[in-house]
């Protein structure tokens, strides 16, 4: 995203980009939910996540040739992101088989302080990189580290759920709608799963727009772009320590809308600040990722507590799906918005809606007695 984002400046082609990196992940994501409840856990992700080096493989080569054009790395994009359909609800659907349902809050922090020391590592690390090295390079370190999780899997046992006969013998169409019944039939995370999908088609495209916020809105260049990166990923990190040492003693669900709240009000404030105010745009990244763990680990402990293992894998894909599809949408809108109304007019819009829908949800009943026994 960085090299695409030095490359064109354009916000049209960034959106692009990244609904190349989510577009097959969202189309298959019930099909492949299916088969990770059915497939033994463990091979799946190693299987899932080979596929994606080498994927990584072929795009450095492309660069080594000097063959690489923008369209190779969409495609490239796509097709890792087949691999992430399947790499991603096996992972999820895993957790619970291998953790006391009252520690899965903090599992879920523990991975998303995981998570934020790639966002910390990774940006800064491409942005040197980038600027000393060629993009074959770059790439191949991608490869590398695929590996090395792919081996280090080899040790670990994960345990797959127990199926019923009837389960076996389910097609496949049988199985996906099994997915879908489950949600629909728990009225109460119907709810909170669309607030969640409303909430992302907002976030999503903002996300994406983030190196050009810097870039052309604060006149940066490609070591502000990854100052960003690095200071978001930095706030995850503290917000994942934080909670994963000692959750809040409140309802999960409080935790997630009162998230909303604050990510919708400080990405209204981001596209209200100057040329000049990139210092104030920092520090508002560093709230919104320290933030976001008191989002995203109580929403997927949730749903691990709300459904069984065995129908875990689909339920998740499901999910995922119904927040990736409206948030495409809300990708290539923005993208084709952002390139004629500018690009903070877009935070703007978006963190003000965003901030609306959380404080809707705290009067919605359905949504806020989730946990009651």
């Amino acid at each position: 995203m960085l090299w695409i984002s030095l490359e064109t400046k354009s916000a049209e082609v960034l959106a692009i980009a990244t609904i190349a990196a989510l577009l097959p992940q969202t189309l298959l994501g019930p099909v492949a939910g299916v088969y990770v409840d059915r497939w033994n856990r463990k091979w799946t992700i190693i299987g899932a996540d080979s596929f994606v080096a080498l994927c990584s493989a072929i795009l450095a080569l492309l660069f080594y040739l000097n063959m690489a054009e923008v369209w190779y790395v969409y495609l490239a994009l796509a097709l890792r992101s087949i691999g992430s359909a399947f790499h991603s609800p096996a992972m999820q659907s895993s957790v619970p088989l291998l953790a006391p349902e009252k520690e899965l809050t903090r599992i879920a922090a523990v991975n998303q302080t995981l998570q934020s020391i790639c966002n910390i590592g990774g940006p800064a690390l491409g942005a040197i990189l980038i600027m000393s090295f060629n993009m074959s390079f770059v790439i191949m370190l991608d490869v590398i580290g695929a590996l090395i999780a792919c081996i280090a899997l080899l040790f670990v046992h994960i345990p797959n759920p127990e199926q019923e006969e009837e389960e076996k013998a389910a097609g496949v169409i049988q199985e996906m709608k099994e997915g879908f019944f489950a949600i629909r039939n728990n009225h109460k995370f119907m709810w909170v799963m669309l607030v969640e999908v409303l909430v992302t088609f907002f976030v999503m495209p903002i996300v994406a727009l983030f190196p050009l916020m810097t870039l052309v809105h604060f006149n940066g260049n490609a070591y502000q772009v990854s100052l960003i990166e690095v200071v978001y990923g930095s706030g995850m990190f503290l917000g994942g320590i934080l909670l994963g040492i000692r959750p809040p003693k409140i309802k999960k669900i409080i935790l997630i809308n009162g998230t909303y709240i604050i990510m919708g009000l400080c990405l209204a404030i981001c596209g209200l600040l100057p040329a000049n105010g990139f210092l104030y745009f920092a520090i508002l990244n560093a709230i919104i990722g320290l933030s976001m763990p008191y989002y995203f680990s109580p929403f997927v402990a949730l749903m691990q507590m709300q459904f069984h293992p065995s129908v875990l894998g689909r339920v998740y894909s499901v999910s995922l799906s119904a927040s990736l599809i409206p948030s495409m949408i809300g990708l290539l809108s923005t993208g084709l918005l952002a390139d004629y109304v500018g690009i903070a007019n877009v935070f703007a819009i978006g963190g003000t809606a965003i901030l609306i829908i959380g404080i809707s949800s705290l009067f919605n009943r359905s949504i806020m007695t989730i946990e009651d026994k």
